[in-house]
């Protein structure tokens, strides 16, 4: 994959802590970003939940400029669950 020369975008510098879903053939793709763990960690327990068949990884992107470029679905900011 090609790595982005360009500089990183404020709001994905805001949410360091980044999910994505690994895919077939060595390829991935970021579902999510988040501002602190126990928020992606959160997320990663409701997708895994949802999800169960499909692998994610959490991990921390501490300089998104030198990270391969991969397509990002979605920036998800916290949010409040409520039960059924």
């Amino acid at each position: 994959m090609p790595y982005t020369t360009q500089p990183t975008e404020y709001s994905q510098r805001l949410y360091p802590w980044a999910i994505a879903r690994l895919l077939p053939d060595l390829q991935q793709s970021i579902v999510g970003r988040f501002r602190t763990p126990a928020d992606a960690e959160g997320h990663l327990l409701c997708l895994r939940r949802l999800i169960p068949n499909a692998r994610f990884v959490l991990f921390f992107d501490r300089d998104p400029d030198l990270a391969p470029q991969v397509e990002v679905t979605s920036i998800v900011r916290p949010v409040r669950l409520t039960h059924l």
